[in-house]
């Protein structure tokens, strides 16, 4: 099996890039005053068209940047991902919030979970309408119930409790995907939904300057899935996970084959093996698409502050903040790196 790209520290690494890491080290690599990183990925994706390819690429680095000043400024891991989150939620290039895609009925339903590596503290919604950013309602589960999970009419009433206002469901949809659902609806029925196709998420991982690391990750699903439907994005252990003792990740892909293989944690118990960075993005996502032909990606950090993207779909999006440097790009052997303002 050939290699998925990987990028690490904004350079391209081998399969089996650094030295294996003790298991002993994996909860001695924190230290107080981290410098803080976040890392952000657009989804995998089996194409970004020409037109297309620079409004994402600066939707994308401007949801790092986003996220990264806020740990400047003292915010945590847990705001720096959800400011990173809302920016690609609020544009209509991303499958998450305004631009998510269309279920069969023509309708938006996003799901969204976000994670606190210091206690393991969260919170998801699923099936969410109407509203402009899940991953806020998400992160209200996480710190005002004593749930994680809130879904549909429970997770919409939530919402109004907590004042979160209502948004026209039309101001979520766009054009590119009503042509898309149409697109869709005449090649194939749901039911043989083509993996490749469908990988469309918006997710962030963060390590703030005490040492907690978060996750958050959001998602409009799949184009001309059931009503209803469900993905990896809002389990927690599949459309990521964070861990202080360990680190935090952030998944894309077809939903149901990284559900079936638990990617996130399962990429986190690599690392707990001993694994490199790189070398547990490699097993799960080689794992993932041996057993069930599943193309996926991960953006991860550990609490050392390292950071690695990798995907086995055609692209990702992605775009890392550390040190006063952008690293960002989209296709594999595609790095950018610039100095942020």
């Amino acid at each position: 099996m050939s290699c998925p790209p990987t990028f690490h520290h904004g350079a391209a690494q081998g399969c089996a890039g650094d030295k294996f890491t003790p298991l002993r080290n994996i909860k001695s690599e924190r230290s107080v005053d981290m410098n803080p990183v976040v890392v952000v990925h657009g989804g995998g994706a089996s194409n970004i068209s020409k037109d297309r390819k620079e409004r994402v690429r600066q939707g994308i680095i401007r949801a790092a940047t986003v996220g990264y000043n806020i740990l400047k400024e003292g915010g945590s891991a847990v705001d720096a991902v959800e400011g990173a989150v809302t920016v690609l939620e609020d544009d209509p290039e991303f499958n998450a919030g305004c631009g998510s895609v269309l279920n069969v009925n023509g309708e938006v339903e996003m799901d969204a979970s976000i994670m606190n590596g210091k206690d393991l503290s969260s919170g998801a919604v699923s099936a969410v309408r109407c509203i402009a950013n899940p991953i806020k309602l998400a992160r209200l589960v996480m710190e005002k119930t004593p749930h994680c999970f809130l879904t549909d009419q429970g997770a919409a009433k939530f919402a109004a409790d907590m004042g979160i206002p209502e948004v026209p469901e039309k101001q979520l949809i766009t054009e590119r995907n009503i042509k898309h659902l149409e697109k869709e609806k005449n090649e194939k029925s749901a039911q043989k939904t083509d993996q490749q196709k469908n990988l469309g998420t918006v997710g962030a991982v963060a390590l703030d300057s005490e040492g907690n690391v978060a996750y958050a990750t959001s998602t409009g699903g799949i184009v001309n899935k059931m009503a209803g439907r469900v993905g990896d994005t809002p389990c927690i252990g599949s459309g990521g996970y964070a861990d202080n003792d360990i680190g935090a990740i952030s998944t894309t892909g077809h939903g149901e084959s990284i559900l079936k293989v638990n990617l996130a944690r399962l990429t986190l118990f690599h690392r707990e093996q001993g694994k490199t960075l790189e070398e547990a993005a490699d097993s799960s996502l080689g794992y993932m698409k041996s057993k069930l032909k599943g193309l996926g990606g991960v953006i991860l950090i550990n609490t050392a502050g390292d950071w690695a993207v990798k995907w086995t779909s055609a692209s990702m999006p992605w775009a890392a903040a550390k040190d006063g440097k952008l690293h960002s790009g989209i296709d594999l052997d595609e790095t950018s790196i610039a100095d942020l303002p």
